[in-house]
């Protein structure tokens, strides 16, 4: 097998342009934040690329993609032994076998940092830590194999998942949704306004999640080909659908059209359109773009009501749209979908989009118990309200703002004493 200069070149792009995608959803998710938790919620992108960028060398590559049980991956590529230069033929016969595994490890880096928009502004960051390496370890890496490696047992089913809705998407909302529930709301959920601090950060944040999404779904085509083509063309085309679609909602439902609205539209039609990507035509990615649009705004209008506190709507953006997409893929997916005559991979569809549900949900649940036992999730009252950038971080991101330490202090006395029990019952959980 010989390396070809031209598909090693791309996968390579591809996987820094992945890598950007982690600094575009810091930058997108820190800006719907208050200011005196810009820091903080950035910090949890980027502590995913140091934290999951070395476990995924040490272990979590072996357990996704080495040779093992239909469930898990073998042991045999711990700390990249044997993971050389050479094409491995399994995933990728023209690029090093290098090269793929440094790809897949920049989707094993975004994935956990998704969940972090569920929990912002109300987790200690230790626990954060702790939660994003064991849900790595423990749901991330198996169903990666089960869709993804070899002789998974998803794979063997003939799932599809062209870049990572079900592998990405669908586990991330799912286990962000579990996680706010767990945690609870943060303390003035509903109490003073949430507002969002900086919305050009979300703009920049949503372009560079954009461009870097062509890398994410044209990169895994794993070689520059006609399937790359086709996976850049259905990922701008469902992008700009969904954007489309959901300004139209809003001068609809308001008579304006938002700049927040616009950027969390283009992340929704990424999202809805990345399970698809390399299997679908443009008019069907035009149609995946408008539907998971309209499936996530409704969603988040209903979320909003409620009392549950999704921070910044990770399951109606990337849980729902990828589940959607997930299955629109069984409905339009080129010589396999149900327009196609092939019903069953609907059903196929439902099936791996149940098993994310179920690993994710269930791990998740495990997991940060595990953690609030014994590190405790949740900062107290007063660090909560002063600010988490200056109480778990000891700086901030606008001198003299919001976050400012004698405008937190005033803040956070302003309301300790009607809180003090309630931070006591936290205390007592651990």
């Amino acid at each position: 097998m010989n390396v070809s200069a031209g598909d090693t070149a791309w996968v390579l792009t591809s996987s820094a342009l992945v890598l950007l995608m982690t600094v575009g959803l810091a930058c997108f998710y820190s800006g719907l934040v208050r200011s005196k938790n810009t820091l903080n919620t950035m910090m949890m992108s980027v502590a995913a690329m140091g934290g999951i960028g070395v476990l995924w060398v040490l272990v979590g590559y072996s357990l996704a993609f080495a040779p093992g049980s239909p469930w898990l991956g073998g042991l045999s590529w711990l700390a990249f032994r044997g993971v050389g230069l050479e094409p491995n033929a399994t995933y990728a016969a023209t690029i090093p076998h290098q090269a793929h595994a440094a790809y897949q490890g920049m989707f094993a880096i975004i994935t956990p940092a998704l969940i972090s928009g569920a929990i912002v502004e109300r987790m200690r960051f230790r626990a954060y830590l702790a939660f994003m390496l064991l849900w790595s370890l423990l749901i991330y890496a198996p169903l990666a194999h089960w869709v993804w490696g070899a002789g998974g047992w998803l794979q063997q089913l003939g799932a599809l998942d062209f870049a990572g809705g079900t592998v990405v998407h669908v586990s991330a909302g799912v286990s962000a949704l579990v996680a706010a529930w767990m945690l609870g709301p943060r303390r003035d959920y509903r109490r003073m306004p949430l507002s969002p601090h900086s919305v050009p950060l979300v703009i920049i944040g949503a372009g560079l999640l954009w461009f870097g999404w062509f890398g994410f779904n044209a990169g895994s085509a794993l070689a520059a080909n006609g399937i790359a083509a086709l996976a850049f063309v259905n990922t701008n085309a469902a992008a700009a659908a969904a954007v489309l679609t959901w300004a139209l909602l809003d001068m609809w439902r308001s008579g304006k059209v938002t700049a927040v609205g616009v950027a969390t539209g283009a992340v929704v039609g990424l999202v809805g359109i990345t399970p698809a990507a390399g299997y679908v035509t443009a008019p069907a990615a035009l149609a995946i773009g408008a539907l998971c649009a309209v499936l996530s705004y409704f969603a988040i209008q209903r979320r909003s009501k409620s009392r549950l506190d999704d921070s910044l709507d990770v399951f109606s953006c990337h849980g729902l749209a990828g589940i959607a997409g997930a299955l629109l893929t069984g409905v339009f997916a080129m010589s396999v979908g149900v327009l196609a005559g092939h019903p069953k991979q609907l059903l196929v569809q439902v099936y791996a989009v149940l098993a994310a549900i179920v690993l994710a949900g269930v791990g998740t649940v495990a997991i940060l118990a595990l953690v609030r036992a014994t590190l405790g999730a949740r900062p107290r009252v007063a660090d909560e309200l002063i600010g988490l950038d200056l109480s778990e971080h000891g700086e901030e991101a606008y001198f003299g703002g919001e976050a400012g330490l004698s405008g937190g202090i005033a803040l956070a006395q302003s309301v300790i004493v009607s809180t003090h029990d309630e931070d006591k019952a936290e205390r007592r959980k651990g």
